[in-house]
């Protein structure tokens, strides 16, 4: 099939349209299949983009190596571009639809010349289902069309099910390199200077346009851009919700499952419990997903997930045997490498791996590379933001339902951020409302390192949505209040929790082990749903007993006493930071039922002092 063949008359001629502006030598439409799969890789493999990995070692397997330029996702070129500035909120790019499409117009105007067009139909969820949606991409960019394969169900059988007038959200892409007549990329990867990418988002007209860059979330345009920026906006008119979150199965030794899903900003070991293994003897974690979550009510009015994806796009450095096996066992063939090392025998290494790296490497850097541990200063072989597609149908953990059309039912969602002190390991809100103000004041302590801050600093990251919403974020707050609100059984919304495993002594050392071992926890929140587990409620919310959660090896009752602590002073400066540096920023669009609730917490604290 190829696009003369397209039945859709409104996408034939966006097809055409676009086409005529960039100019490029020719169209290829993606069908999906492995066998153009496979041709797309050896063409990448063959020009030089691309190393091909032993297939000894990683059947499948190839390596790329981006522009240092372009190594992720680049915020300050990513627009919210709302008709109204204060639509996009406090917490976006804006610029104005008119001159941004104007200025972009003019960067895609004869920007494939002797480049190929490639057209992805792609679905955002199993095929048909209920809570799936259709986007097209088109890109210039064999990389983007491989990645989209593995993250998202391409091909044929979308365009049928688009038929001749279905909708689809149209995503524009460009690396923005033009070739001249007989001039190549001479294997290096293309892209555009960093004050020419742009990642922009129409939400009036669910319109994605990027340009400048190959990489990620600003390249696989069905990621962050459809899954998150333009589907808050849908899920925002058509009630629903579109979520960075992971979606779990849990089972007990007693054969019962619950689904979980659970926010969390980035470092916060999100993928890690989407595929953790338990340490409690008995107990049994799938995934459903490890990164996007959408939401609807079933007719049984039960809130029912997706995993609008059908791959893992994960950060390689830190994954380990120890850290996430699972994802090593995922990622162990058919799978795209970005920005690792590569060994002398076509193997990946990269950094927190679990070994070291051996002999001789090509860095990310495409230089030769020799790991010297007793130089601190030695630059990493492998891209901190490394990362590797991987099919999700080849993690071990996968669950059984993972892609059913319907969804699962989400019995919990979990909140949480990297706070070494004041926030307890686990606490429950006592009802929805509640829960969603605990998702806004979500914050994750960022080191000075990282953003030339003060040691300590918490960032204020609610939902885990921050760079991700694709609306004002105060109106966000309020959307998932409506949902509560709109819920047609109250009894059957999940419960919501705010958990932390990264407390710390006064001397800087772990109080909770983390890893398999969050799996207690998980069983606690598994034992509230059910309504059997131990609890008491405090001023912060409803919290376990101090022998509600079985304690891991090395964890004393004296720990489980500070883990499980109400920090009354630590309370009421989180309390003050919210209300002076964090609700401000919403101003009228903050929901004043969250300002109440700070209130209420405030005085429950000065009450139990």
């Amino acid at each position: 099939m190829n696009v003369n063949d397209i039945k859709h008359a409104g996408l034939k001629k966006w097809i055409e349209d676009f086409a005529a502006l960039t100019n490029p030598d020719e169209i290829i439409l993606a069908d999906g299949s492995s066998a153009q799969y496979d041709e797309l890789i050896d063409q990448q493999v063959a020009a030089g983009y691309a190393t091909r990995l032993n297939p000894a070692k990683k059947p499948g397997c190839v390596a790329y190596n981006s522009d240092p330029s372009d190594v992720a996702r680049v915020e300050k070129r990513t627009y919210i571009s709302s008709v109204k500035q204060e639509d996009a909120g406090p917490t976006n790019n804006w610029m104005d639809p008119t001159q941004l499409k104007k200025e972009m117009t003019d960067l895609y105007r004869g920007c494939m010349k002797g480049r190929t067009m490639y057209i992805i139909p792609f679905s955002m969820g199993p095929l048909g289902s209920p809570i799936s949606k259709i986007g097209v991409e088109i890109t210039d960019s064999a990389y983007v069309v491989a990645n989209m394969m593995i993250m998202t169900r391409v091909g044929v059988k979308v365009l049928e099910l688009l038929g001749t007038d279905g909708y689809y959200v149209p995503c524009y892409h460009s690396v923005g390199k033009p070739l001249a007549e007989g001039e190549s990329d001479n294997g290096k990867w293309p892209c555009a200077a960093m004050e020419h990418k742009y990642i922009s988002h129409f939400p009036e007209t669910r319109e994605i346009w990027s340009y400048g860059s190959g990489y990620g979330g600003n390249a696989l345009l069905g990621k962050k851009c459809l899954a998150l920026r333009i589907a808050t906006v849908l899920a925002r008119d058509e009630g629903w919700l579109a979520e960075h979150m992971l979606i779990l199965k849990i089972t007990s030794p007693e054969g019962k499952s619950r689904f979980v899903t659970g926010a969390f900003p980035s470092a916060c070991g999100k993928t890690n419990l989407a595929m953790l293994i338990p340490t409690i003897p008995g107990w049994k974690v799938e995934t459903v997903g490890d990164d996007i979550a959408w939401m609807k009510f079933g007719s049984d009015g039960q809130l029912y997930a997706i995993n609008p994806e059908a791959g893992f796009f994960g950060v390689a450095p830190g994954t380990s045997d120890d850290s996430n096996r699972n994802a090593l066992i995922a990622a162990s063939s058919n799978t795209i490498f970005t920005n690792v090392g590569v060994t002398e025998d076509k193997d990946i290494w990269w950094e927190g791996i679990g070994y070291d790296a051996p002999g001789k490497l090509i860095d990310w850097n495409d230089n030769e590379w020799v790991q010297d541990k007793t130089d601190k200063t030695q630059k990493p072989a492998a891209h901190p933001n490394a990362r590797f597609t991987a099919p999700a149908v080849q993690c071990p953990s996968i669950a059984a339902e993972w892609e059913d059309p319907k969804g699962v039912p989400v019995s919990a969602i979990l909140f949480g951020g990297r706070r070494p002190k004041t926030i307890p390991l686990v606490h429950q809100s006592h009802d929805w409302a509640h829960g969603v103000f605990l998702g806004s004041i979500v914050g994750s302590e960022v080191t000075a390192a990282a953003l030339d801050v003060k040691a300590g600093t918490i960032r204020r990251d609610p939902f885990a949505m921050l760079p991700f919403c694709g609306y004002n974020m105060g109106d966000y707050f309020q959307h998932w209040l409506d949902v509560g609100h709109a819920a047609p059984d109250a009894e059957k919304l999940p419960k919501i929790f705010y958990v932390n495993w990264f407390r710390k002594t006064a001397e800087g050392k772990w109080l909770w082990p983390g890893y398999g071992e969050n799996s207690r926890v998980l069983k606690w929140v598994f034992e509230r749903c059910e309504g059997t587990a131990k609890f008491v409620d405090t001023p912060i919310g409803i919290m376990p007993t101090i022998d509600a959660i079985d304690r891991p090896e090395g964890v004393t009752e004296e720990d489980m006493k500070e883990l499980l602590a109400v920090d009354l002073d630590g309370w009421i400066n989180e309390v003050e930071d919210i209300r002076t540096n964090h609700y401000p920023k919403f101003g009228n669009h903050l929901p004043k039922e969250l300002a109440v609730f700070l209130d209420t917490l405030e005085s429950n604290l000065k009450a139990a002092k």
